[in-house]
């Protein structure tokens, strides 16, 4: 707990000590900070950007809509879903988000499609869910008399990197990250509007493609992956996962060449074994702090940034 307060504090008196006055149209919230480990304090996978009057969600793991709900944001309001690779952890919230933001009640009301954009596989993905969930639409027209056009789904695909988005000011660029040799395609993101910008690493081990577009950016929000020396030793599964993501000292490294003016663990992958113990978060800053001297914050659900002149860190607030 002193850790998170003083990595919280670092952040504010170093990078985030914003204007008082200043007017936030520019805000990111972390919904979830998981790995796929099924935790009751962190959820799956899940970035809101809200950006002017437009709401983006980025991946949607385990629990989105729960999220969502507790910082007042309909699901039906989010005008674009982007999806960075097809793991199950970042995808397996779709279902619930499409389907419950089309419901009646505050919570959902979406009465448009439901507009996916991700790299290719994502109409192939979005035509199977209508499949799967057909009877479900079918009985929802019929009996509750729901708007077609809100369960209507319109999903777009790119398969090189550039502007996957743009409109009213915001501009999302897509790029590819490197995952692992079978894990194709995966992306990273970089949401730009009024000339700021927030970067999103997607799940990648150290890439280049990664420091080229989160150079100069406000704020970076990268994956983290770490295991004990004594786990990697004993399990090859445990070092192929490790492979596959960035470790602490790599993402130190990222850090320190893209200089953000704020960095942010999200997407925290701790491994441990039945015999063996996951480490700890201090564990991943120390390791960090080796290729890394700037603000550093460990990300948790529902906490949020504001991106204006500087980021100030919001913790989330019952």
């Amino acid at each position: 707990m002193k850790r998170l307060v003083y990595c919280a504090l670092l952040a504010c008196f170093a990078a985030v000590c914003a204007p008082v006055h200043a007017q936030f149209d520019f805000k990111v919230t972390l919904l979830g900070t998981a790995s796929p480990t099924p935790r009751p304090d962190r959820f799956g996978p899940s970035t809101l950007v809200e950006a002017g009057d437009q709401k983006l969600l980025f991946d949607a793991g385990r629990g989105v809509p729960i999220r969502l709900r507790q910082i007042g944001v309909p699901i039906g309001r989010i005008d674009v879903l982007f999806i960075t690779h097809y793991h199950s952890d970042h995808v397996s919230g779709i279902p619930d988000v499409w389907l419950t933001g089309w419901l009646a009640p505050p919570f959902g009301r979406r009465t448009a499609p439901f507009r996916v954009i991700g790299p290719t596989g994502a109409k192939a993905m979005m035509a199977g869910l209508e499949s799967a969930y057909a009877l479900d639409i079918k009985i929802r027209l019929e009996d509750e008399k729901l708007p077609p056009e809100g369960i209507a789904v319109a999903a777009e695909e790119f398969d090189k990197d550039g502007v996957v988005y743009e409109k009213n000011g915001v501009k999302v660029i897509a790029f590819a990250v490197e995952h692992g040799a079978a894990i194709k395609p995966a992306v990273g993101y970089r949401v730009e509007y009024k000339g700021r910008s927030v970067t999103l690493s997607g799940d990648t081990r150290y890439d280049e493609n990664v420091v080229r577009h989160a150079t100069g950016t406000d704020l970076l929000i990268h994956e983290v992956a770490a295991a004990l020396p004594a786990l990697l030793a004993a399990s090859v599964p445990m070092q192929r996962i490790i492979a596959h993501h960035t470790t602490p000292l790599e993402a130190g490294a990222v850090f320190t060449r893209t200089k953000p003016k704020l960095a942010v663990y999200s997407h925290i992958v701790l491994l441990s074994s039945e015999k063996i113990a996951e480490p700890t978060l201090d564990d991943v800053v120390a390791e960090t702090r080796q290729t890394y001297k700037g603000p550093l914050v460990l990300g948790e659900d529902l906490m949020a940034f504001e991106i204006a002149d500087d980021v100030r860190v919001r913790p989330y607030k019952k």
